[in-house]
């Protein structure tokens, strides 16, 4: 793995200089929301296998760890963590989902190990908290989940590095509500066809980005965007 760009010229990046490479810019004061996607070039989310499982190779998995090990908490939609298969992490799950249901994968994790951010009008939330725990459903909105509260909400815990892993539909929603602060992308060299979706789905946005970092390994890109505000 090497740098392209935003660093000194590195043609052997260590697990070290990977930290360090993506350690990010929070603060108490200001939380720092970091989006991580992979896609392939021809701008698939997902593989054959209708999961982002068939497209990922060991550099996007090496960078995958390395922004979970620098996580406070880990942001999921419950869609996506349904159908990736999630399991209990090192730090906090937060699912996302105004149906407030929890994936099976997950309903058997440790106490305080997930939580359920989700609405007062979700008809799931009964269930979600008798599952999780009546403290670890948080009830943020009426109708939608109020996603810059859910932001602060965490921040207020003491998790200000807060990595979102989609899906693209929550994806979409936080870059459209102000919260994102960078997007980490990876670029696999594969075309896969078919009608798969992208790394965000839903209406429309228009949101400027900066690259910051440009690494390369074996026809693999994989790059830090910052949000322009």
């Amino acid at each position: 793995m090497r740098v392209l760009i935003g660093a000194d010229r590195n043609d052997d990046v260590s697990d070290d200089d990977l930290t360090k490479l993506y350690t990010a810019e929070a603060s108490a004061a200001k939380p720092w929301m970091r989006c991580n996607m992979v896609s392939t070039v021809d701008g698939s989310a997902t593989g054959v296998s209708g999961d982002s499982g068939s497209i990922n190779n060991d550099a996007d998995g090496r960078v995958f760890h390395t922004l979970r090990a620098l996580a406070d908490v880990i942001i999921v939609g419950a869609g996506t963590a349904k159908v990736e298969q999630y399991g209990p992490a090192d730090v906090p799950i937060v699912l996302v989902s105004r149906k407030a249901q929890v994936p099976e994968s997950l309903r058997g994790a440790p106490a305080g190990s997930v939580y359920m951010a989700t609405c007062s009008r979700s008809d799931g939330i009964d269930s979600a908290r008798e599952i999780l725990g009546e403290e670890h459903v948080l009830t943020l909105g009426s109708h939608r989940v109020d996603l810059p509260l859910l932001k602060r909400e965490l921040a207020e815990r003491g998790w200000v590095n807060q990595l979102c892993e989609g899906g693209p539909h929550l994806l979409r929603d936080l870059v459209f509500q102000g919260c994102v602060d960078e997007l980490t992308a990876t670029t696999v060299p594969q075309i896969v066809g078919g009608a798969n979706g992208r790394i965000t789905e839903g209406a429309p946005v228009d949101t400027a980005l900066e690259l910051t970092l440009l690494l390369e390994d074996a026809g693999t890109l994989l790059g830090r965007w910052r949000v322009k505000n």
